[in-house]
C-alpha cells in the first residue's frame, strides 16, 4: 500500500505542475510587458524634455519635432509631438516671457508573446513646459 501512495503523490504533483505552469509563465510575461511599457514611459518623458529644450532655445516646430523624435529607444512612426508657445505676462522678469509646452504622445508596441495581444498598445503621454530663453545680447 505504501508503494501505491508514493505513485499517487508523484502523479498529483505532475498534474498540479501541468495546471499551474501556464499561469505562472503568463504572469511572468505580463511582468516583462509592464516593465517594457514603463521603460517606454520614461523614454517618452525624455523625448518631451528634449523637445521642450529645443523650443526653449528658439527652435522651429520642425526642429522641436525632430529633437523629440530623435530620442533613442522610441519609434518615431508611433510618436506625435504637439508644440505650443504661450506668451506670458508682459514686462519680463519672474512670471513674464513666453512658455514653450511640448506634448509627446506615443503608442507603445506590445511585442511580448501572448500578453501583448491581451493588453493592446497603450498610448503614453508626457508634457513638459520650459521658459523660452532670451536671445543673447551682443556687446555694446
Amino acid at each position: 500500500m505504501g508503494r501505491l501512495d508514493g505513485r499517487t503523490q508523484r502523479g498529483q504533483a505532475t498534474v498540479e505542475l501541468a495546471l499551474t505552469l501556464p499561469v505562472v509563465i503568463l504572469a511572468l510575461l505580463l511582468v516583462v510587458q509592464v516593465g517594457l511599457v514603463a521603460r517606454s514611459q520614461v523614454l517618452v518623458v525624455h523625448a518631451a524634455r528634449e523637445g521642450a529644450r529645443a523650443a526653449a532655445v528658439g527652435g522651429s516646430s520642425s526642429t522641436v519635432r525632430a529633437a523629440a523624435a530623435s530620442s533613442p529607444g522610441l519609434d518615431a512612426r508611433h510618436m506625435r509631438v504637439d508644440v505650443d508657445v504661450d506668451v506670458g505676462v508682459a514686462g519680463g522678469g519672474i512670471g513674464g516671457g513666453a512658455l514653450a509646452r511640448v506634448e509627446v504622445r506615443y503608442r507603445a508596441p506590445t511585442d511580448v508573446p501572448l500578453v501583448g495581444a491581451l493588453l493592446g498598445e497603450p498610448e503614453l503621454t508626457a508634457e513638459v513646459a520650459m521658459r523660452v530663453e532670451d536671445p543673447p545680447t551682443g556687446p555694446g
